[in-house]
């Protein structure tokens, strides 16, 4: 058996938006070790289409990286948030649509060897204009692109955030069975 069992659990520091912890555990073999990772609530991103050609990117500085990324409309969901009021509430913040049609794509685990964090890919159609209203502390740009250009930015580097990529990546398939 593979599974391993919690001995102690030790918070090392709790934080806005995520808690690290370093817990004790008991391996299958009976033996103890640690396991440090990061308790994050989860988030969702948005394969959002404005026609059948074209879809919304955000461009945004994301300061762990230190480099501005072109990515996928996306948010952090508050505690005990359901996944698809957050998304629909993350795509008007961060781009100033509304989309009339909603279906989950697939959801991954971005780095389940240290984090919790479940992340959650919509397909969101039937785009209409509303209110961009980022967060105080978030400056973002809405950037309208076909999907085959995004591709391409994709194979060339250009876009290399996870969730982005994934969700650009797997469209074709996924698209075809929605």
């Amino acid at each position: 058996m593979l599974k391993e069992h919690l001995k102690k659990k030790h918070l090392i520091y709790k934080g806005k938006a995520v808690d690290f912890y370093s817990d004790e555990i008991i391996l299958p073999n009976k033996k103890t070790a640690r396991r440090e990772y990061l308790k994050h609530p989860g988030a969702v991103s948005a394969l959002a289409f404005l026609n059948k050609k074209e879809i919304v990117l955000v461009r945004q500085y994301r300061y762990p990286v230190g480099k501005i990324m072109l990515e996928l409309p996306a948010g952090k969901m508050d505690p005990d948030e359901n996944p698809l009021s957050c998304i629909r509430r993350e795509l008007e913040e961060e781009t100033g649509f509304k989309a009339s049609k909603w279906k989950i794509l697939f959801t991954y685990y971005p780095s389940c060897a240290f984090s919790t964090e479940a992340l959650h890919i919509y397909l969101a159609r039937g785009l209409t204009p509303s209110v961009k209203k980022p967060d105080d502390d978030e400056f973002i740009e809405r950037v309208i692109i076909t999907f085959e250009e995004a591709l391409r930015l994709v194979y060339l580097g250009k876009i290399n955030d996870s969730k982005t990529v994934i969700a650009l990546l797997l469209a074709g398939k996924c698209l075809k069975s929605v």
